[in-house]
């Protein structure tokens, strides 16, 4: 189990790297009162390896429950769980840009100077920050850029280097997906819809499969797809994407656009993503026998 502590100055990006953290597939608390961070690591160690992977975000905002942090990360090292705290730094000019830019109050100033809040913050933060894993000053950083910071700390806890893909399949006559951002239509394949013993059943059985894969032009046009997405999917992290929508289509959303999905999320797998997959439409066509 690794347990993320976020935590830092108000105004440095802990909003946008627990997102980040999500998008790893971590289980992310915000706002959390440092006492509880022993017994919520204990129920989610209790979930047989299903939550392994957390980060808790305690700042300010808690007041002075946070003079409980240093206590419980104690508690979870007698625990025997490894512990890191990320600090998430940031000048006293940027935090004040973006406090303004948000128009949002300072927490320790509500009714007062931006600065004085700030001030007041670092003092009360400094032991934190001495005893932390990581200090990240966000000062300077796009959110690409931030993005690409957290996943090299994290590393190996990542359960993928930042971009989740999600695979579509669907079936041209049922309409368009709204939200993909690129479609590929396979309807140029043989289809098995037209083969008997093949009608009922669907991209995921092997037979259908085998029938889709062996007409070379379904193999060539996988390849040459891998190979267009392993290209692309580097700049799309760059850019800070954190999910891509890749719509597969053909006639019904049945047979050659569910057989070449699963294929493409193997292929896409075996390149260190991850990868999710959903066929919208593989049950359309299926026959409802109405009780009697």
């Amino acid at each position: 189990m690794k347990v993320y502590v976020i935590t830092g100055m108000s105004g440095a990006g802990k909003s946008m790297v627990v997102k980040q953290f999500e998008d790893m597939g971590f289980f992310c608390v915000d706002n959390l009162p440092p006492s509880l961070i022993p017994t919520i690591v204990e129920i989610c160690r209790q979930t047989g390896g299903k939550m392994d992977n957390l980060a808790l975000v305690t700042d300010i905002r808690g007041g002075v429950l946070l003079n409980e942090l240093m206590p419980s990360l104690e508690a979870l090292r007698q625990m025997g769980i490894s512990c890191q705290i990320l600090f998430l730094e940031a000048s006293d000019k940027t935090l004040v840009k973006r406090f303004k830019e948000s128009r949002r109050t300072h927490p320790l100033a509500p009714e007062g100077r931006i600065m004085a809040g700030i001030g007041e913050e670092r003092q009360i933060l400094e032991p934190i920050k001495s005893n932390a894993t990581y200090v990240v000053d966000t000062s300077n950083f796009k959110t690409a850029q931030l993005r690409e910071e957290i996943a090299k700390i994290v590393g190996d806890d990542a359960k993928f280097s930042g971009i989740v893909i999600n695979v579509l399949t669907f079936g041209f006559k049922y309409g368009l997906p709204m939200d993909t951002d690129l479609v590929f239509d396979v309807r140029f394949t043989p289809n098995p819809f037209y083969v008997p013993e093949l009608k009922e059943m669907t991209g995921l059985s092997a037979k259908v499969a085998e029938y889709v894969f062996g007409f070379p032009e379904t193999v060539t046009f996988v390849d040459k797809l891998t190979e267009l997405l392993a290209f692309l999917i580097p700049f799309y992290k760059r850019e800070g994407k954190s999910q891509l929508e890749i719509g597969i289509g053909c006639t019904g959303g049945k047979h050659r656009s569910v057989a070449v999905g699963a294929e493409l999320r193997r292929r896409l797998e075996s390149l260190g993503n991850r990868v999710l997959i959903e066929h919208r439409d593989i049950d359309r066509d299926a026959v409802v026998t109405p009780r009697p």
